[in-house]
């Protein structure tokens, strides 16, 4: 049963699993980070003391469940709440300091440059791309359609997503790039992970196996970013290009007294994130939302006639207007991501001793919100394993704690991309569910847990061609 407090007086013996002599917790969080996480909720309420590994090297972290919880920590900003937890110290040493990782003035120095480039009229000029991107992925899979065809969804989102975000970025179809970008993330991913959880770090600078590959993927990630940025910068002194890259470039901080402009490395760390987030994330959404959809046929057709009432039979132009009209296939997506939510964990750092949800943790305490955990919590989701798009219909997410839900995260560190992110999955998902139909086979997606959620393998889907009425 759940522990629940009763009493008002803050607690210091935050509960937890003693794990095994000596390792702790750390073989659990390893081989089932999700599961494991899950069952702690279960068994001691909505926050949980995970140790791992031996005495003098111990790693202590508590995850934070509840939505009142998450509030607490994702809205905490300044010497209260940071970035500096384990995690993003080795998501930093892999990605530099862009404006997922940096703290304090540096990262709001950041975000003064990068927001103005995801105004929602900014991002309205990007639909465009997204949508014969969509398109392009349709005529691929016609063939396969024709035959009763299985495609996979994980590989082919992932594509997708990474044009998008490489013309966006780049002004460029990044085809000779795809492949270093596509095999380097999840390399990068794995070993951020790997090494956030172990109580015992080798230098990255010694010659193991695991450090090679890593360095090896962050060299080759390097190069391609790096290689574009070079070419971008004759374009870019003209003003004649509009790709984020070029408008990154160009940017001038606002009120700022001379021209203050990013230097070299923050404009390489900030195009890292952007790929990284602009890619992977709404991939996953995506992968999710085609998956869930070939499994219920109900819901699939009535995106289907969702999508020919507002799309029409391919020959109207897409545009936010339309888009905003999607609004039960924005509900898929919106379930999809609760169910398979691609930032499944976010970490703070609590600098001076803080009181949630009755218990005191810790000066130096590594704090761990958990909407994989959150999204499926049954106080708040009547039967959380189940899909069902009407959770997200208007009167039903006005009666929901605004931290019940948080794919994107929430408070002032909330994901910048998320109205392109929503955009790209909403269309994509229309786009294709009114020109296939979807059959997924049972049996549960092998997740892995790295920088981000996404599918350990392929996941495969069965198309039939959908005569346009």
């Amino acid at each position: 049963m759940m522990t629940r407090l009763t009493a008002t007086t803050p607690r210091w013996d935050v509960p937890g699993p003693a794990g095994i002599p000596l390792l702790g917790s750390a073989l659990d969080l390893r081989r089932d980070l999700l599961g494991t996480l899950e069952k702690a909720h279960r068994r001691y309420g909505d926050v949980v003391r995970f140790s791992a590994g031996p005495r003098g090297l111990r790693i202590v972290m508590y995850a934070v469940f509840s939505p009142e919880g998450a509030r607490q920590v994702l809205t905490g900003t300044g010497r209260r709440y940071t970035k500096g937890n384990l995690f993003y110290r080795e998501t930093a040493a892999m990605f530099c300091d862009g404006i997922l990782t940096s703290e304090g003035e540096r990262w709001q120095r950041q975000k003064r440059f990068i927001q103005p480039l995801f105004t929602r009229s900014r991002v309205a000029g990007y639909v465009d791309v997204m949508a014969e991107e969509t398109a392009a992925l349709i005529d691929r899979w016609r063939a396969s359609a024709r035959h009763g065809g299985t495609v996979d969804a994980a590989e082919d989102m992932m594509r997708l997503t990474l044009a998008v975000i490489g013309r966006v970025l780049f002004g460029d179809d990044l085809n000779e790039a795809t492949p270093t970008l596509r095999d380097a993330f999840p390399v990068i991913s794995a070993h951020v992970l790997r090494r956030s959880q172990s109580p015992l770090r080798l230098p990255a600078s010694w010659p193991t196996p695991a450090n090679h590959r890593a360095g090896r993927a962050q060299r080759q990630l390097y190069e391609v970013v790096e290689d574009i940025i070079d070419r971008r910068r004759a374009t870019t002194a003209a003003g004649r290009d509009e790709d984020l890259l070029s408008l990154l470039l160009r940017a001038r901080e606002p009120d700022a007294v001379g021209a203050d402009a990013l230097d070299d490395a923050e404009v390489r760390d900030q195009v890292l994130v952007f790929l990284l987030a602009g890619h992977e994330t709404t991939a996953t959404a995506l992968t999710f939302a085609l998956h869930l959809l070939g499994r219920h046929p109900d819901v699939q057709q009535r995106v289907r006639v969702e999508a020919e009432k507002v799309l029409g039979a391919g020959n109207l132009t897409p545009t936010v207007e339309r888009i905003a009209a999607l609004t039960y296939t924005t509900q898929v997506v919106k379930e999809a991501m609760r169910l398979y939510p691609s930032a499944y964990g976010m970490g703070r750092q609590i600098p001076e001793e803080e009181v949630i949800d009755g218990y005191h943790l810790p000066p130096g305490a590594d704090v761990f919100v958990s909407p994989w955990v959150t999204h499926r919590d049954p106080r708040i989701w009547e039967q959380p394993q189940r899909f069902d798009p009407d959770r997200f219909t208007a009167e039903q997410e006005k009666q929901r704690h605004r931290y019940a839900y948080l794919p994107f995260g929430g408070g002032p560190r909330a994901c910048i991309g998320q109205y392109f992110s929503m955009l790209e999955a909403t269309l994509a998902t229309a786009s294709i569910v009114r020109t296939f139909g979807l059959h997924a086979p049972a049996g549960p997606v092998a997740l892995s847990t790295g920088i981000t959620l996404r599918p350990a393998g392929s996941v495969p889907l069965t198309l039939a061609p959908q005569p346009l009425h």
